[in-house]
Formats: structure tokens, sequence, C-alpha cells
């Protein structure tokens, strides 16, 4: 979930807002449908409008008649008819988050009529060695310098390999970027993204990692791009450190296997390196990173989620299972948060807390 400040950044990021709006302006025709997924504010829906195709913002700019606000995931929603157009920015930092990738293939299938259009048409993620030590330090410096004396280099483990958020200058750039397979959305079928990148290192220097953006294809020739040193856009790029930091020379070989699985609510990254020498053969480098290493997970919690496990409810678990229960008979909620209260006065400090609470699980549960 955004927050109205965050939805504001996107509308503040000009590049990104002027390339959509004429990216529209090509696909729609005079009155032609469109389907805007995760519409936010909706603002794509209002621009999709003013291209010729019942909330605040529509009303105030006399759209409200011509939009319909659907207020659930859209992997939950049967449309009355299909689509000639669906418009969508679900992306991250990169293209794969959460579940952006299945609910396009999951709109494309079931909203989108034959030869209608998407945009974005295709994104590809590109991929660059970097030699960032500031990007790096963010990383480590906290967990292997501190001023009190204390090792925390267990830490610094997990963080390397955790990706972050970051801001990437062109001079970060150290070898040339490669791409990883296109993410089509009129053909993808998977959530999940792999590819193999190889580089001769062509330029001498220290490698902390990779950086990584990805190009924007929004059809009829309209791109942008999160590049380091293109116009900053609000996406930011991603930087995945490597172990430790890597001197490369010149004839050095350099292989990345990169992949992005999706596990749950979100992906797990992994990046596997390995440098060999130019003039040895040897490897110098040999890096097994994935982003499953960089949650602390305690070993009773890895057991709890073993196939072998057998669960029972806490306090908590009783409590919204008998919640959802109650839901189930069609019971008014204030009538559950009266039920719940009564039988769960441990955990609910007051009959408000209650009724919050069985709110909150009617939203996520019920039609």
């Amino acid at each position: 979930m955004y927050s109205v400040a965050a939805y504001g950044d996107m509308i503040r990021d000009r590049g990104r807002m002027a390339a959509y709006l004429t990216a529209l302006r090509h696909a729609i025709r005079p009155g032609a449908s469109v389907a805007d997924i995760g519409t936010g504010t909706g603002i794509m829906a209002c621009l999709a409008c003013l291209c010729g195709a019942d909330r605040a913002i529509a009303r105030a700019n006399g759209l409200a008649g011509r939009i319909h606000f659907i207020e659930k995931m859209s992997t939950s929603v049967t449309l009355p008819e299909r689509v000639d157009v669906i418009v969508s920015d679900l992306r991250g930092v990169l293209p794969l988050l959460q579940h952006h990738v299945p609910s396009i293939i999951d709109a494309r299938r079931r909203f989108l009529k034959p030869n209608g259009v998407l945009v974005p048409r295709r994104d590809v993620v590109r991929i660059a060695v970097a030699s960032a030590p500031d990007l790096y330090e963010r990383h480590v410096t906290p967990w292997e310098r501190n001023d009190y004396g204390l090792d925390m280099r267990a830490v610094s483990r997990i963080e390397t390999n955790a990706w972050r958020k970051c801001r990437a200058r062109a001079d970060h750039v150290l070898l040339a970027p490669q791409s990883l397979p296109a993410l089509d959305y009129e053909t993808v079928e998977t959530a999940n993204l792999a590819g193999e990148l190889r580089w001769e290192v062509a330029a001498a220097g220290e490698a902390h990692g990779l950086v990584g953006w990805f190009d924007a294809d929004l059809g009829h020739d309209v791109t942008f791009t999160n590049a380091p040193g293109a116009p900053e856009l609000i996406y930011g790029q991603a930087f995945f450190p490597w172990s430790r930091p890597v001197t490369l020379r010149i004839g050095d070989a350099v292989s990345v296997s990169m992949r992005a699985i999706l596990v749950g609510e979100d992906y797990v990254w992994t990046w596997d390196t390995r440098v060999v020498d130019a003039t040895t053969g040897e490897t110098r480098a040999d890096f097994h990173q994935s982003s499953f290493f960089g949650s602390p997970l305690s070993p009773e919690t890895l057991a709890r989620r073993s196939a072998d496990h057998v669960p029972s409810l806490n306090e908590d678990g009783r409590l919204d299972h008998l919640i959802l229960e109650l839901l189930d008979e069609h019971a008014p909620l204030g009538r559950i948060a009266d039920e719940v209260f009564a039988k769960f006065p441990g955990s609910l400090a007051t009959r408000e807390a209650a009724l919050a609470r069985v709110a909150d699980l009617s939203t996520r549960y019920s039609d």
C-alpha cells in the first residue's frame, strides 16, 4: 500500500507522467474502454477519460459518470465486458514487485479484448557491475565498525544478502549493463525471471556489487528508463552488494546468475557471482547470495515453517478463528465484536478495539 504522499511523489514525477500520457493518447480511441489496474488516486483513469475513453478527484474533474472505481484486488474482479486498453504501474524499484506480474497476466487473460493494448507493453531489467563504495558502505559500515568495541559482523553477512533502493550515478557503472529476459506483458506467462550475465572486464577497478534498473516500453515508441545518469524518476535503482569488494583486472571474466522467484507476497532474489582471473584462470571470487538469507530468521521460526510441523493456534489465532466463523454465519459486525470481547478480554482492551479487529478481518475476507 502506498501513502497519499507517495502518490503525490508519483504525480510530481514529470518524466513518468509525460510518458504515460503520451502512450495513452496513442492507445485510446474515442469511445474506448480502459481498465486501470492499481488506480490509486485515479489519475491514470482520469487521463484515460481525457484521452477519449465516484471518487472526489473524478467528480472534481467532471468525470465521475465515466469512471467506475472497484475497491478490490483485480484478480477478484469480474468485468461485465472486456476492455480495449489496460493501463498500470504496479512496479517498485524494479518491475518485479509483489503480485504485479501475476495481476497483469490475469488482467490480460480475463479483461482485455483480442488485439487490445497494454500500457506498458514491456519492461527490460538491466544489470551492471558497479564500483560504488558509498552504496556498499551503507550495507557494512554499521556492522564492521562501531564506537563500542562490539563484533557485529554477523549482521553484515545478513545485510550483504539484501538489496536496497539507491540513487546510483553514471560513474557507479564499472561494467556496461547486460539485460535479463524481457518482461513482455503481451505474452508473459510466469511471475519469475532468471538470466545469465557475462562480462569481460574492459576497465579495471574495485567492484562492490550490481546495480539494477529497468527500461520501459509503453508502446508507440514511448519509452523511459530509470538508468543511472538518466533524468531522475521516482523509482530509483536497486543495489545488490557482493559479499566483499573485488578488484577487477582487464581481461577478467565476470559471470552472474540472477533469479527472482515469487514466494508468497514478494520475490526472493538470488545473485551468484564468479570472477575468474584473466591470466591464471583462478577463481578469485565465488559468491552465492540471496535475499532469503537477508532476513534474520531464527531456527525456531524455520522449524515452524517445515512440512512436518504440527501447529496449534495461539490466542490470537483462536480469536481470529472465532471472528471468521461468525462472519461466515453472516452475523452483524457489532454482535461479533460483543461476543469476541466477552470471550477474549485479555486480548482486546476495549469493545472498540474488538470492533476494529472484526472490521479489519471483514474487509479482508468478505465480499
